[in-house]
C-alpha cells in the first residue's frame, strides 16, 4: 500500500496551517480521521513526518523533504485533470499564481475580470510574494505560475509580458517636481534613492541604478511597499524609484503626484510569466501570457 492522494492532501494542509485542527476544518473531516490517515501514512513510509506538541504540528526533517514531493504530486494530478478537461472545455480548473507585490494590484484586477469572462470555469488563486519567495514556491509546487523578473527564475520556462520603465518621485518642493519631462541620471545625484527592502529584485536594480548615478540607496528609509516608498519621498526623505505600472496608475489616481521617467537604458525591467519546464500545461500558460501582456500594455499605453 502506498500513501494515497487523500493522505498527501491532509499532510500538505497540516504543513500549511501548522495545526491538525485547522487542517481538519479546511479539509472538512474530523480531526481524529485526519490524524489516523497521517499515522497510516507515516507507518507506510517508515518515517516520522510530524512532531505533535502544545504549539502545533512541526515537520520533521523527513517531513520537510516529503512535503515538497507531496505538493508536486498533487500539482501534477491537478494538471492531469486540467488536461482531461481540455477536450470538453478550453480552459478550466484551479491555477495558483504568484506575483510581485509591485505588479499584482495594478495588473491583476483588470486581467482577472477579462479572464473570468472568457473562461468562467477557470479559478485563479493569487498570492503576492517577494522575488526570493516566488522562486522557492514555484520550485516546490506552491505556485503553478509566477509573474516576476525572468532572471530570477533561470530554470523556468518564461514569456516576456511587458517592459517597465523606472520613474522618480520627490517632495513637491523639490526641483525635480517642477517638470514632467524625462529626467537624466545627472539630475539625481543630490539625494539618496529610496526602495523596497531585501528580497525584491526591484531593490537590487535600484541599487545598481544608484551606483550608475553616483548616489546611494538610503538605509534609513526602507519601504515595505511602493506606497510607503512614495510617501517617504513626498515627505522629503529622498527620491523614490518606481516601476511603470505603479507609477502611472498612481499618477492617474492622484493628479497632484508628479512623476518623471528616468531617461537611461538601465532604468527598465522585463516582467515575465514563468512556470516549471516540466509542466504539462505549457500551451495553456502561453495563452494566459497573451492575455496578461495585452492587459499590461493597455495600462501602460493609457499612461
Amino acid at each position: 500500500m502506498r500513501p494515497t492522494l487523500k493522505q498527501l492532501s491532509y499532510f500538505v494542509e497540516i504543513a500549511e496551517t501548522g495545526r491538525f485542527g485547522e487542517a481538519a476544518r479546511r479539509m472538512n473531516v474530523s480531526q481524529s480521521s485526519l490524524s489516523a490517515q497521517i499515522a497510516d501514512m507515516e507507518e507506510e513510509l517508515g518515517a516520522r513526518l510530524i512532531e505533535r506538541g502544545r504549539h502545533g504540528a512541526l515537520l520533521t526533517p523527513a517531513g520537510n523533504d516529503v512535503v515538497v514531493q507531496a505538493r508536486l504530486i498533487l500539482r501534477e494530478v491537478e494538471e492531469l485533470k486540467s488536461i482531461a478537461r481540455q477536450s470538453e472545455e478550453q480552459f478550466a480548473g484551479r491555477i495558483n499564481l504568484g506575483v510581485l507585490p509591485s505588479i499584482g494590484p495594478y495588473l491583476l484586477p483588470p486581467f482577472t475580470r477579462h479572464l473570468h469572462q472568457r473562461f468562467p470555469k477557470l479559478r485563479l488563486v493569487v498570492r503576492e510574494e517577494s522575488t526570493i519567495d516566488l522562486e522557492k514556491h514555484l520550485s516546490d509546487g506552491h505556485f503553478d505560475l509566477v509573474v516576476s523578473t525572468p532572471e530570477d527564475h533561470p530554470d523556468a520556462e518564461s514569456v516576456i509580458l511587458f517592459q517597465e520603465h523606472f520613474w522618480v518621485c520627490a517632495a513637491p518642493d523639490d526641483p525635480l517636481s517642477s517638470s514632467l519631462e524625462p529626467v537624466q541620471l545627472s539630475e539625481l545625484r543630490h539625494q539618496p534613492f529610496i526602495s523596497l527592502g531585501y528580497g525584491h529584485r526591484l531593490s537590487q536594480m535600484v541599487r545598481e541604478l544608484a551606483q550608475e548615478t553616483g548616489t546611494y540607496v538610503s538605509s534609513e528609509y526602507e519601504g515595505t511597499s511602493l506606497d510607503a516608498v512614495r510617501q517617504m519621498a513626498v515627505m522629503g526623505a529622498g527620491i523614490a524609484v518606481l516601476p511603470s505600472l505603479y507609477a502611472l496608475s498612481e499618477a492617474r489616481r492622484d493628479p497632484h503626484l508628479t512623476i518623471r521617467r528616468i531617461d537611461h537604458s538601465k532604468a527598465v525591467r522585463n516582467v515575465s510569466l514563468c512556470w516549471r519546464r516540466t509542466s504539462a500545461l505549457s500551451t495553456q500558460f502561453r495563452l494566459l501570457a497573451d492575455f496578461l501582456s495585452e492587459t499590461a500594455n493597455d495600462i501602460l499605453d493609457a499612461g
